[in-house]
């Protein structure tokens, strides 16, 4: 094989990698578009309980750090224009503005460190899993300020308005992605 036919296979080849890379990030974004909106509104609060940090997970195992959180910010990018990929089927804005915006802001951080923990230890799952833990503490200290700036509340407050309730779902969607996630990660892989 001479040289000119190698470099026009690795070219090739880098090529399927970047197509294939984008497709993914925009299947994961889509997945984000659906789950996103999905929530259950709860009395005493404005945030619902929502998806979004489900498919976050799901992106990250899928895509890694980078991709991954790529995808995120395309999914903001698309709700703060207007398309309605937030919960409960909002967009705009507004909506990034208002009380769960602390907490859609704050999933940036969670793609990051979860995202992190996952290339650095090689796909190893209890570092991982420390990286979805320490990723939604961050992600739930942003919303919590943010929230409680905008309504006027303590600190506690802002805890138990935007976080305590929600700790029984986020764990389940933890162990859930941990289980769920290497297996999508796997099926990504084959494809070609």
């Amino acid at each position: 094989m001479s040289q000119n036919e190698t470099s026009g296979t690795v070219a090739v080849d880098n090529q399927k990698i970047r197509t294939k890379q984008m497709v993914l990030i925009a299947l994961m974004t889509a997945v984000t578009c659906v789950l996103g909106p999905l929530s259950i509104p709860l009395p005493f609060s404005p945030v619902p309980i929502s998806l979004t940090n489900f498919a976050i997970f799901l992106a990250i195992f899928v895509l890694g750090m980078k991709s991954g959180t790529i995808s995120f910010i395309i999914y903001l990018l698309l709700g703060a224009v207007g398309v309605p990929v937030f919960s409960s089927f909002r967009g705009g804005f507004q909506v990034l503005a208002g009380p769960t915006g602390g907490y859609l802001i704050g999933f940036i951080f969670l793609a990051l460190i979860m995202g992190f923990a996952l290339d650095h230890f090689d796909r190893k799952l209890v570092p991982t899993i420390i990286g979805m833990i320490i990723g939604m503490a961050v992600c739930y200290a942003f919303g919590t300020v943010w929230l409680a700036k905008l309504l006027s509340l303590s600190f506690k407050e802002g805890l138990m308005m935007g976080v305590i309730p929600y700790l029984p779902g986020d764990a389940a969607k933890i162990i859930i992605a941990a289980i769920v996630g290497p297996k999508l990660y796997g099926a990504t892989q084959k494809i070609r």
